[in-house]
């Protein structure tokens, strides 16, 4: 493998890093220009607004979620039977009796 192929890979990294520098560094500056315009400070408070909707719209959720797990609950301890019901062991079985000549099959 050729020196020069070797490298490739690594110049093509240092470029993306390069170009990625850049692009974020021009991001910030036009965020920094945007907020100091009516305009940007309009969307920075529409941004805050909606993630506060969010935020309020998650809490209702997660409460009521665990409202109804607490209703069921108990109900579940409600509907659950006082007293243990008993269970009655079946009859026993008679003893089979072999029919012999001594012996007669009682009726």
């Amino acid at each position: 493998m050729s020196p020069m192929r070797k490298t490739a890979g690594r110049k093509a990294a240092a470029t993306r890093k390069r170009n990625a520098a850049k692009r974020q560094a021009a991001a910030k500056k036009a965020a920094s220009t945007r907020k100091g315009r009516t305009a940007g400070k309009k969307a920075a408070a529409t941004r805050k607004r909606r993630a506060a909707g969010q935020k309020a719209a998650r809490t209702r959720v997660r409460r009521g979620a665990a409202r109804k797990t607490a209703a069921t609950r108990a109900r579940k301890k409600e509907a659950a039977p006082v007293q243990p019901v008993q269970v009655q062991a079946p009859p026993a079985p008679e003893p089979q009796v072999q029919a012999t000549p001594e012996t007669s099959i009682p009726e």
